[in-house]
């Protein structure tokens, strides 16, 4: 993500948890919390680790420097502690001999990783939620707002736009619920030495996992460099989440064409040539997000099957990847409660739009109130040709059906007037509303 666009397509807190400084600010963080740990349980001494504490600081690394060693040693862990090292030894020689003791560069990079996605996380879940809740709330006041229910782009019958807002807030609920469960089961601090074994530190390994878990509040698990699952649910849950925003963005959209007019952004953009223009911008990140994630997500799960105990190239591709995909997943999220929280409804228009096309969208309506005294087949056959009759004949499919003597044999006027009455076709819409 170009930091030009950073703004556009991303979420400012989310950005930052990924910045060059905060992920260092955090790799320090993992650094002294296990040498703490390793001094609480006697594998370091503890004056060691209380030098680390007051000198270890992610505000003398050289940024800069540190980005052009990686490009030499292969990964950010190397030329950091070589940093980190040189900060703390003018304190004392020996407490810099220490710090990282028997661990090894993918337990600092992923333990990283995963304080930044639990970080990050909080905020999408939120922003979620808090769209999510928006969503209800419109269902709720819109409930009875008939507008025209459209399938393959055409319209079908009506439905209510509280009910579709509130397929919108389930649909939001969930994938927040996914995304959380995925960030519970990937809070596991990484701590296994070279292979795995925690040879360096003989039976006391385990108990060290769990007291640096306690200092990150992260669980403890064996080691899992290889095995990337828990990494992959996390992707897995970011991409169907920017999918769920992206329908909201896409409906948005559609509803925001001027020929529909349904519903417009509270804040929309303009246009460099044509001034009268208020462009759909938080619909249109939500639907971009929601094109690049499944590529990103495929990223992840394509580098699953690493080799033997530390992959070769596998786990590299990881390491931009997934905060891009948080990243983009933030900028979706913080798009959508941006829609949900400001969108204007246009309940005239959405009635305007009911009583285009020649009523044909009340063709089932019809259907179906002469099903009881014609039966299915003859009711379904005898609209379809009402249907017919009305295309291009300048009349409604009430005025055709009025006119008719089989409709004016079996429905009476009041009757009729229910069938094309958009508010009586809104069906079981109050109570499913309610019932989710």
């Amino acid at each position: 993500m170009s930091d030009l666009l950073d703004p556009l397509f991303g979420d400012p807190a989310v950005d930052g948890i990924f910045s060059p400084a905060a992920t260092v600010a955090t790799m320090v963080e993992v650094e002294v919390a296990l040498a703490e740990a390793s001094a609480s349980l006697g594998i370091i001494p503890a004056p060691a680790a209380d030098v680390i504490r007051a000198t270890a600081s992610a505000d003398r690394i050289d940024l800069a420097a540190l980005a052009g060693d990686a490009a030499k040693a292969g990964n950010l862990a190397i030329p950091l502690l070589r940093q980190l090292k040189a900060t703390i030894a003018p304190a004392s020689a020996e407490a810099a001999e220490w710090l990282h003791w028997g661990a090894t560069s993918q337990d600092l990079l992923d333990t990283t990783l995963v304080l930044q996605l639990r970080r990050a996380g909080a905020t999408i879940v939120d922003r979620t939620r808090r769209a999510a809740g928006r969503a209800a709330a419109l269902a709720e006041e819109h409930a009875g707002t008939p507008m025209a229910g459209r399938t393959w782009l055409q319209q079908g019958a009506p439905t209510s736009f509280g009910l579709v807002m509130a397929g919108h807030a389930e649909a939001l609920k969930r994938c927040g619920t996914r995304l959380v469960t995925g960030l519970a089961q990937a809070a596991v601090v990484q701590l296994g030495g070279s292979v795995g074994t925690l040879a360096a530190f003989g039976e006391r390994g385990p108990d060290l996992a769990k007291a640096l878990g306690n200092r990150l509040a992260l669980a403890a698990a064996p080691p899992w460099h290889s095995h990337r699952d828990r990494l992959a649910e996390v992707a897995t849950a970011l991409g169907i989440l920017a999918g769920a925003h992206g329908k909201l963005g896409r409906d948005v959209g559609l509803w925001s064409q001027t020929e529909l007019g349904e519903v417009h952004e509270g804040t929309g953009g303009g246009s460099s040539a044509m001034p009268q223009k208020r462009n759909p911008i938080s619909a249109a990140v939500a639907i971009a997000a929601a094109a690049r994630a499944p590529g990103l997500v495929a990223t992840m799960l394509g580098a699953m099957p690493q080799e033997h105990q530390r992959s070769l190239g596998l786990w590299p591709a990881e390491w931009a990847t997934l905060p891009e995909l948080t990243r983009l997943v933030a900028g979706s999220a913080r798009a959508v409660e941006e829609i949900a929280s400001g969108l204007v409804v246009d309940e005239a228009q959405m009635a305007a739009n009911l009583a285009a096309g020649q009523g044909l969208l009340f063709a089932e309506a019809l259907a179906v109130a002469l099903t009881g005294p014609l039966g299915p087949g003859p009711a379904r056959a005898a609209v379809g040709a009402l249907v017919e009759a009305t295309r291009g004949s300048g009349r409604t499919l009430r005025e055709v059906a009025a006119s008719d003597m089989t409709v004016r044999r079996h429905l009476d006027a009041g009757a009729l007037e229910r069938v094309f009455d958009p508010s009586s076709q809104l069906g079981a819409v109050r109570r499913l509303i309610q019932d989710g």
